[in-house]
């Protein structure tokens, strides 16, 4: 009897082994999948990317590169703090603009951490507003993340991978 009762707790033993092995091969390939989805998303082709992009969030094809100055007066602008060695270039914020890596972004960004959409610039009731555009790596206003669209004023500090823009006029 009670070597039925060993064998049946042998048993009982390692099917509880077999199931928690099935469990953590499971895990190391949910594990892997959203790995290679991860650099899948990132290394897609930024046409691919911008027609994704504008038909989830309803988007006009995103503008042409607006030309990085050097201290011009005017509206709202946004000017880079860091790098060090871009530091001073500034944009234009009078219209509608898209920041990443992609050749048709408004402000483009050489940043590894940047994805090629990363987030929109956009005027709303007469305001400067921003909105991330499902990156990586998110988008920070004064050291929080924007999840939603985020009304932007003069003096925020805006970043976007290891780029950090400063809002000013």
């Amino acid at each position: 009897m009670t070597s039925m009762v060993q064998l049946a707790t042998s048993l009982d033993n390692q099917n509880l082994l077999r199931a928690l092995e099935v469990f953590l091969v499971a895990l190391v390939w949910l594990f892997f999948f959203r790995v290679i989805r991860a650099v899948w998303v990132e290394v897609r082709p930024p046409r691919a990317r911008a027609a994704l992009a504008d038909v989830q969030v309803g988007l006009p094809p995103p503008p042409q590169r607006q030309e990085k100055t050097k201290g011009k007066r005017g509206g709202l602008r946004l000017t880079v703090v860091e790098p060090e060695h871009q530091r001073g270039e500034s944009f234009d914020l009078a219209s509608e603009l898209t920041v990443g890596r992609a050749p048709g972004c408004g402000v483009r960004v050489e940043d590894a951490y940047t994805s090629n959409l990363h987030a929109r610039l956009f005027r709303r009731d007469r305001s400067l507003w921003i909105e991330d555009l499902g990156s990586t790596n998110g988008t920070w206003v004064n050291g929080d993340r924007v999840v939603e669209p985020h009304r932007l004023r003069r003096g925020d500090l805006l970043q976007v991978g290891g780029t950090v823009f400063e809002v000013t006029r």
